[in-house]
């Protein structure tokens, strides 16, 4: 299965999945929420807030393909334009922290990593902007599906409790720590096509590799 990860744009935003594209759990204050579910008008209101996070702080988001097919999407911000963030009991999120507010998975490509494929490539970004951690407020105990990650999911993939709660805890990956085993991969390969190169000028036979 070949994957790539794009950044989202304005028109790319009908790859998002039809849940996340009508949730404004994070981008709006609670009062203002409801108005915009009792006007219909959520998805308008999401691409104006993403609009505004682009135009004023640059990439806030990341979608994944599968074979071509939009199979996942991450968003993330900082704490400030996420007016959600400061309504939680484990509020505020740290000021060196960027906040991810979504991150899906289609159902049918579960179970192949592109969860954590997806953090990766908002720690990678992050961090040639400067950035320190990612924070993010979990569901200890996701009974149904909302709009908050499973704080499962993001123990799974790295992230550490830095404010418990039985609810909602918050949670924070620091980007180093998030690299690391990329780049621990990259150099075991450097290591591996050096002593491959090597041994072809010497005359053997240079393998085949099977990507995985």
């Amino acid at each position: 299965m070949s994957r790539r990860v794009v950044g989202v744009t304005l028109d790319n935003l009908d790859h998002l999945s039809r849940h996340s594209r009508g949730c404004v759990f994070w981008e709006l204050a609670p009062h203002m929420k409801e108005q915009s579910e009792e006007f219909g008008q959520t998805e308008f209101d999401k691409e104006a807030w993403i609009s505004a996070v682009l135009l004023e702080w640059g990439s806030c988001g990341r979608i994944i393909y599968a074979d071509g097919v939009p199979a996942g999407h991450v968003l993330y911000a900082p704490p400030s334009v996420v007016p959600r963030a400061s309504t939680f009991p484990t509020s505020p999120a740290s000021p060196d922290a960027v906040l991810i507010t979504a991150l899906q998975v289609l159902p049918e490509f579960t179970g192949g990593g592109l969860g954590r494929v997806l953090v990766q490539a908002v720690a990678k970004d992050l961090t040639r902007r400067g950035v320190k951690a990612i924070e993010a407020f979990g569901d200890a105990t996701p009974d149904e599906p909302n709009c908050v990650l499973p704080a499962d999911f993001l123990l799974s993939v790295g992230f550490k409790t830095v404010r418990p709660h039985p609810k909602w805890p918050r949670m924070r990956l620091e980007l180093r720590t998030a690299l690391t085993w990329k780049e621990d991969v990259e150099a075991a390969l450097e290591r591996l096509l050096g002593t491959v190169s090597i041994s072809a000028t010497a005359g053997t036979k240079e393998p085949s590799f099977r990507p995985v």
